[in-house]
């Protein structure tokens, strides 16, 4: 993989605290950033996508069920290599193989389960570092083929406090064209929509934190804080017109996982350049 030292990448804060009820017919037993695309959860394809680019530090706000979260990075190698284990007073265990996540550095902060995002932000600001003028934030249910890169570097340019990935959602239902009351197109399958959403991409400035964000209220991060910040002109929007996808009900988790299936899922164009 090649890495990117020019950029000079700081971490990326993933939000996995949530309960995911509405693909409840799999996050009942896990999380919905540990359900897997393919042999991986969710969260490790968007910590690759992020890792192509020189993100090295990840800090994960955990919540509901994060023991799974704990089990999975703590026998991270040992799912992926041989190993030789030497029992008794002294244990030691060495791994056959060498792995491309090896120099991740992941924080798992325990958020709480009833936390709402913009405490989560605040209970796991603490884990970034003297250098983190900037950081990332991202939800750990949605992948796409973003330039995180040229995401960082429009944050930087605009000056603001708070960088938004402006994105077209996948349209759910198909599309009609009228002509008063005929018909005259009917596309079943519409790739995006034409408006834009949130797609979870985000910069933020720590100077966000201290004006916007309670270290007092449960809230969410998406609602007073992020409105305030609207409000005041603090919000930059970097538009993205390629390949996003979130993971909120089967039919997406589905959707995702035919596209790995494949072996031409969108979001890893970077993963190897």
């Amino acid at each position: 993989m090649k890495s990117h030292p020019k950029d000079n990448m700081p971490a990326a804060m993933i939000l996995c605290g949530g309960k995911g009820t509405r693909l409840r017919e799999v996050t009942e037993l896990l999380p919905k950033p540990m359900v897997p695309i393919g042999e991986q959860p969710i969260i490790w394809h968007i910590m690759k996508t992020y890792a192509a680019f020189g993100v090295r530090r990840f800090i994960l706000c955990l919540g509901y069920k994060q023991e799974s979260f704990i089990d999975y990075f703590m026998n991270f190698h040992m799912r992926l290599s041989d190993a030789t284990i030497t029992l008794g007073h002294n244990p030691r265990i060495v791994f056959h193989k060498e792995i491309e996540e090896s120099d991740w550095e992941v924080t798992l902060a325990q958020t709480g389960v009833e936390s709402f995002t913009g405490k989560r932000v605040i209970l796991a600001s603490k884990y970034l570092k003297k250098g983190d003028e900037n950081f990332f934030l991202t939800y750990g249910d949605g992948l796409s083929d973003i330039h995180i890169g040229e995401l960082y570097r429009s944050h930087l340019k605009s000056g603001k406090l708070f960088t938004i990935s402006a994105v077209h959602p996948a349209a759910r239902f198909g599309e009609m064209l009228l002509n008063e009351d005929r018909v005259e197109r009917f596309d079943e399958k519409i790739a995006v929509s034409a408006g834009y959403i949130n797609g979870g991409f985000m910069v933020l400035n720590r100077k966000f934190i201290e004006k916007y964000l309670s270290r007092t209220e449960n809230e969410f991060f998406e609602k007073r804080p992020m409105l305030s910040a609207v409000r005041d002109g603090e919000v930059h929007a970097f538009r993205h017109e390629g390949f996003w996808q979130c993971m909120d009900t089967p039919r997406e988790y589905q959707l995702l996982n035919e596209l790995w299936e494949s072996g031409k899922a969108p979001w890893t164009q970077f993963w190897d350049e």
